[in-house]
């Protein structure tokens, strides 16, 4: 592993998945980035325009990144494997991978939720079914707002493995002028710090929608930071984690920008709108929609006290509605500050 990658697979099409092979194909111009798209026409357009354009606009991608829909031909002679898709379809998907991986192939889990039914981490899920340690699987987590980095605005992220020589490797794969990884051994702490913004990030843009202010926004990504940061230690996660680019970074970048699904999700939220309705606003799937039930089911578990996302769990689930959040979340008991309380 003392060179980069050559050939980087990228399972999956859609906005974080192209603008990642974006800037793996922009890191090192002899290597060949293949991208899986589950459509047809998403093929034809990437490998004869160089766009992608539901997802990306007008940004016209490298010509080393060559795009198909068989998986097989994705994988075949990857050393790293880059996966890209929707967390609650990860399972099934990971049933064509299985079998054509190359010999110690290294995976990239690009996804941040919670398998629903089993409450498992992506990396768990991945080491499960494709029957490999632990060891090969990194994830990569941080303020990683697709279309920014796509126009290849500055950025800094992290990348998370318990083999450093492999989290090394996979680091210095990823290098072009505009992106930054930092390299992280605690594959708990940034998977958590980037399952759980999503919810916080549904709860500032609910306040956002019913018309609320900074103080309040601020109030909300601060302490949904402290109940990150108790279920991430439950979990063996370390804390200073969740003060770095995963956890802070991430967080911030979530509930701050326009550019987020899960903060736009929730505005549309706050503004009265179904959930059932978001799909109609919205091209692609705010995950948090889809995780914070699994986010609070761990939490029971763990004893992990998470306020915000039990309310945006009853939001979720009609048993609370958003006028009621607030009052919810400002009525508690009152206790001193800390990431304990």
């Amino acid at each position: 592993m003392n060179q980069p990658a050559h050939r980087i697979a990228v399972l999956g099409a859609g906005s974080w998945g192209t603008t990642f092979a974006k800037l793996a194909a922009d890191s090192n111009r002899d290597a060949q980035v293949i991208l899986w798209a589950r459509r047809n026409d998403v093929v034809q357009e990437i490998n004869s325009n160089h766009t992608n354009a539901q997802y990306l606009g007008d940004t016209v991608l490298p010509s080393n990144i060559v795009a198909t829909d068989e998986i097989t031909a994705a994988l075949k002679g990857s050393p790293l494997v880059v996966l890209a898709v929707p967390a609650q379809s990860l399972r099934e998907q990971l049933q064509s991978v299985k079998g054509h991986l190359a010999d110690d192939a290294c995976i990239v889990s690009l996804m941040k939720g919670l398998e629903r039914g089993t409450d498992l981490r992506m990396s768990e899920v991945i080491s499960e079914v494709l029957e490999i340690p632990m060891d090969r699987i990194a994830v990569l987590s941080g303020p990683n707002l697709a279309m920014e980095i796509a126009r290849k605005e500055p950025t800094a992220s992290v990348i998370a493995c318990s083999d450093t020589d492999r989290a090394a490797w996979i680091a210095s794969s990823l290098v072009p002028d505009y992106f930054r990884p930092y390299t992280n051994s605690d594959v708990v702490g940034v998977e958590i710090g980037g399952i759980v913004k999503n919810v916080i990030a549904l709860a500032v843009g609910i306040c956002d929608g019913m018309g609320m202010g900074d103080n309040t926004k601020a109030s909300v990504i601060t302490r949904g930071l402290a109940e990150t940061t108790r279920l991430a230690l439950a979990l063996g996660g370390k804390a200073e984690t969740l003060s770095g680019l995963a956890g802070l970074g991430d967080l911030v970048a979530t509930c701050a920008s326009p550019l987020s699904r899960n903060r736009t999700a929730g505005r549309l939220i706050g503004q009265g709108h179904a959930i059932d309705d978001l799909a109609n606003h919205m091209t692609q799937t705010a995950e948090g929609t889809k995780s914070a039930a699994a986010v609070l089911h761990l939490a029971r578990k763990n004893n992990v006290d998470m306020p915000i996302t039990e309310a945006v769990v009853a939001v979720l689930e009609g048993t609370l509605t958003v006028d009621s959040m607030a009052n919810r979340l400002l009525g508690r008991q009152l206790k001193s500050e800390g990431i304990t309380s």
